[in-house]
């Protein structure tokens, strides 16, 4: 390669990654074929951190860097075949930038990735009083989605947290609508779950409806009057024996 030209550039690639905490997300490089590797820098930008890196030399197989986070690995034992860079486990603290910049005698190859680490959140549903239901989807990365079944307009806040998660909580109220069964649907990049609560709302929610209470009590009252019946005439019978 003439030294006196100049080093080809190429366009820079960027893509957005999503993980579950506490994966073990691995990030490649641009595929490079048929050339010599002279040096790979991956570039990592954390969020609220100054921005650290990692370089493998090829002409001298050394590695080095200044990056303090032991979960951040690169390369394993062959980082001249495989300039790839892992996280284990990933965490909450590890959204950010990575880049990857691979320097040939053709020119320089980027990779760069947006990373965004997930967690799901912990999905509870209580009754809260007569004819009222609450449903939380707890420290969820990112905020969840909640809806009900049947369909309701319901009060929804919002609770962000100092590590990037959110607390959402939807509530509520059934009271005179004649429901017995709710059920909360959360949605999540991390999946789905839905709860299912029987309510609990006082004297109206009998197991049975009322004109059926009403039904039994005639047909009792029914049956003692049949056997006030049955008793005064056998006391009629008993006078006229006693009276023969």
């Amino acid at each position: 390669m003439d030294r006196n030209q100049s080093t080809l550039t190429y366009p820079e690639v960027n893509t957005t990654r999503s993980v579950p905490v506490d994966t073990k997300p691995v990030l490649s490089c641009p595929p490079v074929l048929c050339t010599a590797v002279l040096l790979t820098t991956w570039e990592v930008v954390l969020r609220d951190k100054p921005p650290c890196n990692r370089v493998y030399r090829g002409d001298t197989n050394e590695t080095k860097g200044n990056c303090t986070d032991e979960r951040i690995t690169t390369w394993g034992s062959r980082p001249d075949k495989i300039p790839a860079l892992q996280i284990d486990p990933v965490a909450i603290t590890h959204d950010g930038y990575y880049k990857c910049e691979m320097v040939t005698p053709n020119g320089n190859f980027y990779h760069g990735y947006h990373l965004q680490v997930l967690v799901p959140p912990e999905v509870t549903l209580v009754q809260s009083k007569d004819g009222t239901a609450v449903c939380k989807a707890a420290a969820g990365k990112p905020a969840a989605q909640i809806s009900w079944t049947p369909e309701r307009a319901c009060t929804t806040v919002q609770e962000p947290w100092g590590n990037g998660t959110v607390t959402v909580q939807s509530t509520c109220h059934w009271e005179g609508h004649h429901v017995q069964n709710v059920s909360c649907s959360v949605s999540h990049l991390t999946g789905n779950k839905s709860l299912t609560i029987q309510l609990n709302q006082g004297a109206r929610t009998l197991g049975f409806p009322v004109s059926y209470f009403l039904i039994i009590l005639c047909v009792k009252f029914s049956f003692f009057l049949v056997i006030l019946v049955i008793l005064g005439f056998i006391y009629f019978q008993r006078t006229n024996d006693c009276r023969a």
